[in-house]
């Protein structure tokens, strides 16, 4: 199924049911036109990092259910896929048959070989400087140890945990395994591939091996031309400063829109909508939103966009308004990753509130692009405390696990009502076709007036908000959608 301009549910296999079938039945029962697309998280068997670990992508983990499952979720919904460029997990055929053989493997230029990496690049490499100026998500330098069968040893390079071994994804086998890996993944049902940590896949020495270019135009050029007879696309899953998406955005790629949640959320907690104007303005339109993810809201993202006492600004305040939302949820107590991103839901980081929740949804409804929501989100679902104290994992707090009889009782909640409402409008209605245009106007200080036209502008949609009162109206051709008095 070709992918369509309508709203893209993400969640896990078990989290809105038990498994990929009961999935498929709670948003056939409850969720209905709300959404047209589902980007199913890692579903492949995996050894840690909630499926982003994963050692072998030719089958589904049983726990979730068979490819039949996939299948025929992809018969009503274009599905996107996630394939970790960058990793692989260390119980993974390569890993292991390395581990065993070493130098004889078929697999042994299959990962970045510390130790030859650096012999490469000069001698007495790394220096403290070399290792200094790599691009790091942990405070050490990004190797592992790796003991093979002959009893030597060396390092292999490890962005992420422990389980996520990096992938030389400039030798031959890698690339005849995503070859291999991607075509599986379309011809199993996959009309979108989202790059998981694409910016960390090329390492080269005397950079901060993040997004180096022209390199990361190779590696992505590559993957689009053995996508491209299937017709599918890709999605590079970035956090970073704006402007990197925007460089991807220039070559005709879809790209996220990381910004929009943290602009959104100083937006409504200051009752001032500049920031957000100027960012809707600069939107690329064909693009995916999002206010949530699998991951925290992020912070970096919005850099440039707000000033940085603007983003100080509305972090305190997510920690102030925000329910049950700490700042050591998203430390090194809690397994947190990134420092850049904060651990909560977006329901509760607006505090739980109804009003300002249903305007933040429609602020995203009205921005350029298709519209992504988070399985949590789509439920206005709260900080789940239990998670994430029998955890220990900060991101958990926005995991919830949802049964099916929880589902059917959250869609009765007005707020949810509401959304459910809004975003099956928003998914039949010609206005916000990717080929049409957007005029964003501030007539005060606090408020915005988003407006959405056609290509041949037969169809006209209107947001009007006052973000200090949360008040919106929205109309199409005239006649009123929705109002929040």
């Amino acid at each position: 199924m070709p992918i369509q301009n309508k709203t893209m549910l993400i969640t896990y296999s078990d989290s809105m049911g038990k498994n990929i079938k009961e999935t498929h039945e709670v948003l056939n029962n409850y969720i209905g036109k709300a959404i047209g697309g589902v980007h199913l998280l890692p579903f492949f068997p995996s050894t840690g990092d909630r499926g982003f670990a994963p050692y072998d992508y030719t089958v589904v983990d049983p726990a979730f259910g068979d490819w039949d499952d996939v299948e025929a979720l992809g018969k009503e919904y274009y599905l996107m896929f996630d394939f970790m460029i960058n990793h692989i997990s260390r119980k993974s055929e390569m890993y292991q048959d390395f581990k065993e053989k070493h130098d004889d493997s078929k697999y042994a230029d299959f990962f970045i070989r510390w130790e030859k990496f650096w012999e490469a690049a000069g001698e007495n490499r790394p220096t403290k400087e070399d290792v200094d100026l790599i691009y790091k998500r942990k405070d050490k330098a990004p190797m592992q140890e790796i003991t093979f069968a002959d009893g030597t040893t060396e390092h292999l390079w490890n962005t992420f945990g422990e389980e996520q071994i990096d992938i030389n994804v400039k030798s031959k086998v890698a690339n005849e395994f995503f070859k291999q890996t991607l075509t599986d993944m379309v011809n199993h049902g996959a009309d979108m591939i989202r790059l998981d940590a694409f910016a960390y896949a090329i390492k080269k020495a005397d950079t901060n091996d993040f997004f180096i270019e022209p390199e990361i135009w190779d590696l992505l050029n590559e993957v689009r031309d053995i996508l491209a007879p299937y017709k599918a696309e890709i999605l590079p899953e970035i956090h970073e400063h704006y402007t990197i998406p925007e460089k991807i955005s220039q070559h005709d790629y879809f790209v996220y829109d990381f910004a929009l949640p943290m602009t959104t959320l100083y937006t409504l907690y200051s009752g001032k909508t500049n920031r957000l104007a100027k960012w809707l303005k600069m939107s690329p339109m064909k693009q995916f939103t999002t206010l949530d993810t699998h991951d925290g809201i992020g912070v970096v993202d919005a850099r440039d966009i707000l000033t940085d006492d603007e983003i100080e600004y509305a972090s305190n305040e997510l920690y102030k308004v925000g329910a049950n939302v700490k700042r050591k949820y998203s430390s090194a107590a809690y397994n947190n990753l990134d420092i850049y991103q904060i651990n909560s839901t977006y329901y509760s980081a607006l505090g739980d509130d109804d009003r300002s929740y249903l305007l933040s949804r429609a602020i995203q409804v009205f921005a350029p692009g298709i519209p992504m929501v988070y399985y949590v989100g789509l439920l206005a679902g709260s900080n789940d405390l239990e998670l994430l104290e029998n955890t220990k994992e900060g991101r958990n707090i926005n995991r919830h696990y949802y049964s099916k009889e929880e589902v059917a009782e959250e869609v009765q909640r007005p707020v949810v009502a509401n959304l459910l409402k809004m975003l099956a409008w928003r998914n039949e209605f010609a206005a916000f076709d990717l080929d049409g245009s957007i005029e964003v106007e501030t007539p005060t200080e606090t408020t915005i007036k988003i407006t959405r036209q056609d290509a041949n502008g037969d169809n006209v949609a209107v947001l009007e908000a006052d973000a200090a009162n949360k008040t919106f109206t929205i109309t199409a051709n005239g006649e009123e959608v929705m109002t929040q008095a």
